[in-house]
């Protein structure tokens, strides 16, 4: 009895111990996990760091590069003028000697002369010693002017860049839209796909519908287009409803939203940069340039970054800080509708400023900041130069997106010149345009005929990559009402 006492107790030590390593184990594989969880978060802070580090590096080393130049440019100002003022002082001492040499040849011809001729002589040598003195006092002027202006102009623009932080360009071409269900895109796609076409048609999107269960997403070349268009397709999603006569409905709702969203942001820029009292036509306008960019960069930003510019530079010149503040943030006004007018930007946006009484000092810096007419004022050059900083400086900019603007732009222009196109829309990527005519001017014959000799226009007009489709559609629709 005693025996399978002791072996029953073996037993259970044995099981306890066992069970005892089992959850060392655990607890040791636990403790490894979070050891191995607490070094990759380690690892990944250490990698951050050394980023940091690094990229702090970098902008020293750009810095110091900066410097170095800098130091270079001085000291070869520095040898330039030493050398200068070597070659002045040579030519003073040869005139000296001349004037030395000339004055002793004289002398002989002066004890001849009466006292009247002697003090006409005398009055004469020292006016032309002084005409001497006062050019060569008014060269030093000049040049020591030149040097200190250029100075003081560096000083000014690099004080105004480095006190405004701006973010670099990042523009992206689609928008993505949350559904709430996959089932949401088979309503948006409709029977046969009536949906997405219409809703395509109205807006001159591409509607993207891809494997990603519950997201579509909206690709357009034009913000504005996107904008209006993800503002449509969220209302939809949101209501539910999802038709042809519903999309056009939603289409032209999103478009006042998005109108009263371009007051708004007109407003903010305005009293971001402090101008006040500006035309509501004016207002809106601007709020339009959040949609548009330049070579990438945002335009009412831009305007907004060449306003606060402008104002800087003005304070450390002396001028118009009020004046400059207001033509800056205005320069690019025509922008917002140059694609509708005939003429440059720049004189557009004047007349249009003109029209909502700026008055002429503004109306000229606007119209002169690309030098289409001479600028009237000092405060017309500051714009000139707010803006050329703003474009100019690292990361504002970048050329491939408005070049494929410009040229998706050029095709939907190209397409509505043909009779009877009621709107066109480049797609995907410029490599469709999508054609919609007005079906009591164009019968199905014409629209194939308009579809060939349209390619064929832009074969022979357009440079582009790779192929461009042309899709006339014509549809006929009737309504009728019962009351």
């Amino acid at each position: 009895m005693s025996e399978s006492l002791v072996i029953v107790a073996l037993l259970l030590a044995c099981l306890i111990a066992l069970l005892l390593i089992i959850i060392a184990r655990r607890e040791a594989a636990a403790v490894r996990r979070q050891a191995a969880a607490e070094a990759a978060s380690l690892r990944e802070d250490v990698q951050r760091q050394l980023s940091e580090i690094q990229s702090r590096s970098e902008q020293l080393d750009d810095r110091q590069e900066r410097i170095a130049v800098e130091r270079q440019e001085l000291k070869e100002r520095y040898t330039a003028a030493e050398e200068e003022l070597h070659s002045d002082r040579r030519t003073f001492e040869g005139q000296r000697k001349e004037f030395e040499e000339r004055r002793t040849h004289e002398l002989a011809r002066i004890a001849e002369l009466s006292v009247s001729e002697a003090r006409e002589e005398l009055n004469k040598r020292l006016t032309d010693d002084l005409k001497l003195e006062h050019r060569t006092l008014v060269r030093q002027a000049e040049t020591r002017a030149k040097a200190d202006s250029e100075e003081r102009a560096r000083r000014i623009i690099t004080t105004a860049v480095q006190r405004l932080a701006v973010p670099t360009s990042s523009q992206s071409i689609v928008s993505l839209i949350e559904l709430p269900s996959e089932e949401m895109k088979g309503r948006i796609i409709g029977k046969e796909g009536r949906n997405i076409r219409t809703f395509e048609t109205m807006t001159g999107v591409n509607v993207v519908i891809d494997e990603t269960p519950t997201s579509v997403m909206l690709s357009c070349f034009d913000p504005l287009r996107r904008e209006i268009a993800r503002d449509a397709l969220q209302a939809l999603v949101d209501d539910g409803r999802i038709h042809p006569e519903r999309i056009e409905s939603a289409v032209e709702e999103a478009q006042e939203r998005v109108a009263r969203r371009d007051v708004d942001a007109g407003l903010r820029a305005a009293d971001e940069v402090g101008v006040l009292g500006l035309h509501d036509d004016l207002v809106a306008t601007l709020g339009g340039l959040r949609l548009r960019t330049s070579f990438g960069q945002n335009v009412l930003a831009h305007s907004t970054e060449s306003s606060h510019l402008a104002a800087m530079i003005a304070t450390d010149l002396g001028l118009d800080v009020d004046l400059a503040r207001r033509a800056a943030f205005l320069h690019d006004v025509g922008k917002a509708v140059s694609h509708e007018t005939e003429g440059t930007h720049a004189l557009i946006g004047a007349d249009m400023a003109r029209r909502c009484g700026e008055n002429h000092a503004v109306v000229n810096a606007i119209a002169a900041h690309h030098d289409e007419v001479p600028a009237e004022t000092l405060e017309a050059v500051v714009v000139q130069i707010a803006d050329a900083l703003s474009a100019a400086r690292p990361g504002a900019r970048r050329d491939e997106l408005d070049q494929y603007v410009e040229r998706v732009d050029r095709l939907e222009k190209l397409a509505e010149k043909a009779q009877g196109v009621e709107r066109a829309f480049a797609m995907n990527a410029g490599r469709e345009v999508r054609i919609a005519v007005k079906p009591h001017e164009v019968t199905d014959e014409d629209a194939r005929k308009m579809a060939d000799d349209l390619a064929k226009r832009i074969e022979s007009e357009m440079t582009y990559p790779g192929e461009v489709k042309v899709v006339v559609i014509r549809e006929m629709r009737a309504t009728a009402t019962a009351s």
